[in-house]
């Protein structure tokens, strides 16, 4: 696959799936990337916490990469980059804010000499080959959400990156629907965008309207409160600054990523009116009503500051009629992480409210009336819908469709879509998937060390150790290891049966032929296991020569 005289539409992340970002847009031999980013590990990735998108395919095609233009500042976009971009070997575009957290993320890898990285204005437009891009501000929950408009010789793109409609903003200038229909105005050949709110048949609202809701819940409150929010929601800092001054309260931030946000937004010029931060010590000493502590931990990641303050050990401590307050959405399949934490506030007596008991959050993602307005100034030929889940793309093709949309192509990660010239189809599937970072090592999600890892979460473990002398007889009797295999108090009872299944085999079976052998007494000694328990765990077998 190298594009010729065309425009490929090419994802490689984030279709059929919310978070890890990486779009492909090739045409005359070239391409470029916009975001590069990583989502979460889930159960199925025992052991891991990040997964990043695996870009074998365009590491094949480096030498026609161009550049990687980031969108904005969230980690489901930009945080793959200090694993993977200095393997690719291109620059990085962004406007400041976002290139002031990407910096930091280079800093902190020790790659910042390896990675150019281009400081974009506002609002500010660049040529790479055959693209030319001008970045169009949107309001999202970061500072500098932008859309791209993409010009290219075979028709314009208008890629959307993360947006919502906020009459009332509080970080930042959107553009106005006058300046989007004169987008519209000069022609679109495709909209690729964000389906993550879809379903929401309201728009998303202002960020305004939720200080007035945190105003009424802290200013009720007559203990210590905690506010926990996804810690890159600039937007909802700088809200809960002004709560915390409306509510006569001091404010305390825990959460190193809560740090590194406040710091890179006032290097830019945002969030400079916000409270002086108490340290921890300081904020213990205070009487419990004139304290309000912003903390990360809203999806109840265990290393969190949530998590360790529910678990007593953290410095800061919460106790009966202290309130925590999740300004935040629950994103799905995290309920149970979510409800660990919160059980754990409860036993203390401490009192949770979420977005379902009071206005305490409001999406950074457009809901099914803001969709319907983008596309009315908009006016592509062809809708992309990315950024969700297969049933949030599809009725977000649904959606352009009914507005008047002539062609709508859902795609999955891998999948190249020819937009032009002629009708866009998929013209080729190409190689996407998932890497895992498993302690300082990336290794590919389904490769041996992860299926061995979930055999051993699933099955458990066993080993034998058979004692051969000189004459090619048992020295002893064989040595059964186990772990997690569920035997509980008849452990010993098995263990024997093991070992009397391994003594068989051995005796049956020639050591001279040692794979054969050891086989021989795998097999056995996993019969058993699979008799006793209907499980087949892991088993290894050590012969030892004397």
């Amino acid at each position: 696959m190298k594009p010729g005289k065309e425009l490929i539409f090419l994802p490689l992340g984030g279709s059929g799936e919310i978070g890890m970002n990486v779009n492909l847009y090739g045409a005359d031999g070239k391409w470029v990337m916009v975001d590069l980013g990583m989502t979460f590990a889930d159960p199925a990735y025992p052991g891991v916490d990040l997964v990043l998108p695996d870009l074998e395919f365009i590491e094949k095609r480096s030498k026609d990469l161009l550049g990687i233009v980031l969108t904005h500042g969230h980690e489901d976009h930009i945080g793959a980059i200090p694993y993977l971009a200095a393997e690719l070997g291109v620059p990085l575009y962004a406007t400041p804010f976002t290139a002031g957290l990407i910096r930091h993320k280079l800093e902190e890898e020790g790659i910042a000499g390896e990675v150019k990285l281009h400081v974009i204005p506002k609002e500010g437009s660049f040529d790479l080959g055959p693209f030319h891009f001008t970045y169009v501000p949107l309001a999202h929950s970061i500072p500098e959400g932008n859309a791209l408009l993409i010009e290219t010789p075979y028709g314009r793109v208008f890629h959307t990156g993360d947006w919502k409609l906020d009459e009332e903003p509080v970080l930042g200038t959107p553009s106005t629907a006058q300046e989007l229909t004169a987008i519209g105005d000069k022609g679109i050949l495709a909209l690729v965008g964000d389906s993550t709110n879809v379903f929401n048949p309201e728009p998303s609202g202002s960020e305004t309207g939720v200080r007035e809701g945190l105003d009424r819940v802290v200013g009720a409150a007559k203990g210590r409160v905690l506010v926990t929010t996804f810690a890159s929601n600039a937007a909802r800092l700088h809200t809960l600054g002004q709560v915390a001054n409306d509510t006569g309260r001091k404010v305390c931030v825990a959460g190193r990523s809560l740090d590194r946000i406040l710091r890179v937004g006032k290097s830019v010029g945002y969030l400079t009116d916000f409270p002086p931060i108490l340290s921890f010590d300081e904020a213990m000493k205070l009487p419990r009503h004139e304290v309000m502590i912003i903390s990360t931990g809203a999806q109840g990641e265990p290393q969190a500051a949530l998590s360790r303050i529910a678990e007593g050990s953290h410095q800061i401590k919460l106790e009966r009629g202290d309130l925590v307050v999740y300004s935040s959405k629950q994103i799905p399949g995290n309920e149970l992480s979510i409800g660990r934490v919160q059980n754990a506030l409860a036993a203390k007596g401490v009192e949770v409210i979420t977005d379902r008991q009071a206005h305490v959050h409001v999406s950074g993602h457009p809901g099914k009336p803001e969709l319907e307005a983008m596309y009315g100034w908009i006016r592509p030929e062809v809708s992309i819908p990315v950024h969700g889940e297969r049933r949030h793309m599809e009725e977000h093709a649904r959606i352009a469709k009914a507005h008047g949309v002539p062609h709508a192509v859902v795609p999955v990660n891998g999948a190249a879509i020819r937009l032009a010239p002629g009708k866009p189809e998929i013209v080729s599937h190409e190689t996407a998937g998932r890497l895992v970072v498993d302690g300082d090592v990336i290794l590919p999600a389904d490769g041996t060390t992860m299926v061995a890892r979930r055999r051993l979460l699933h099955n458990g473990y066993l080993s034998a150790t058979i004692v051969i002398d000189a004459k090619g007889k048992l020295a002893t009797d064989p040595a059964i290891l186990l772990q997690g295999v569920p035997v509980e108090e008849d452990r010993d009872e098995f263990i024997e049966d093991c070992v009397e299944a391994a003594e068989k085999a051995a005796r049956s079976n020639d050591p001279r032929n040692e794979e054969k052998f050891a086989e021989a007494v795998r097999v056995a000694v996993r019969r058993v296991a699979r008799d006793w328990t209907g499980k087949k765990p892991v088993t290894d077998v050590q012969v030892v020569r004397l």
